[in-house]
C-alpha cells in the first residue's frame, strides 16, 4: 500500500512552461466514486516517445486519521494493465476526463501541472507530492489559490461535474484567481518545452 501526501494549486499565466520537463496525453475514466472519497480509476497515458501506458487506480482516505489539511493524504494503490483492458473499462466508465500532463522541473516535491480540455477548460492545476505532510514548501508565484481539499475540484469530481456546467456563482471566484495576473487563458494547450 501507498500514502500520498499531495497538494493541489490553480494555475494561473504561463511562467511554469519554463520549468517543463515532459508531457503527455491522458484520458481517464472512473469507475466508482465515493461520497466517503473511494475512486476506482482507470487511465490511459499516451507520449510520442513511449506510446500508450494504462494503470488501474484505487485511491481512498487514509486508513488512520492523520494530519494536515482534509484531503492531503489518501491511501493509493496503482497497477499496470493491459491496454487493451484499459479500453474497454474506459468504455464502461460513467465518467470522463482528458488533460495534458507536463512533469516539472522544480525542487521540494514532485511537481506536475495537469491542463484540463473540453468541459473542463481553462482549468490548470498543479499538483505536488511531498514525503510528509508537514514537508516545508516554496510556491511557485504561478500557483494563485490552493486547492487541497476542495473536493468539488478532484479529478473525480471533474469527471463527473465539469466545470462548465458549474453555476456562475461557483465559476466566476476561479476565472478571476486565473486572471489575477491579466493573462486571461495563459497556459493552455501542449507545451514546447
Amino acid at each position: 500500500m501507498g500514502l500520498e501526501i499531495e497538494r493541489r494549486f490553480l494555475v494561473a499565466g504561463p511562467l511554469w512552461r519554463r520549468h517543463v520537463a515532459w508531457q503527455r496525453r491522458l484520458q481517464q475514466g472512473y469507475l466508482v466514486g465515493g461520497s466517503d472519497g473511494l475512486t476506482l480509476r482507470v487511465r490511459l497515458s499516451g507520449t510520442v516517445e513511449h506510446g500508450q501506458e494504462a494503470w488501474l487506480t484505487l485511491k481512498a482516505p487514509p486508513a488512520t486519521a492523520c494530519s494536515g489539511p482534509d484531503g492531503l493524504v489518501r491511501q493509493e494503490f496503482e497497477y499496470a494493465i493491459p491496454l487493451a483492458d484499459a479500453e474497454a473499462l474506459l468504455a464502461l466508465a460513467p465518467h470522463q476526463l482528458s488533460k495534458w500532463r507536463y512533469g516539472l522541473a522544480l525542487p521540494g516535491g514532485d511537481w506536475v501541472v495537469d491542463v484540463f480540455e473540453g468541459g473542463n477548460q481553462p482549468l490548470v492545476v498543479a499538483e505536488v507530492e511531498l514525503d510528509a505532510v508537514d514537508q516545508a514548501l516554496a510556491l511557485p508565484d504561478w500557483c494563485v489559490l490552493e486547492l487541497t481539499g476542495r473536493h468539488q475540484l478532484s479529478n473525480a469530481a471533474l469527471a463527473r461535474t465539469p466545470f462548465s456546467s458549474w453555476p456562475e456563482s461557483q465559476r466566476d471566484p476561479l476565472l478571476r484567481a486565473l486572471q489575477a495576473d491579466g493573462q486571461r487563458g495563459a497556459g493552455l494547450g501542449p507545451a514546447d518545452p
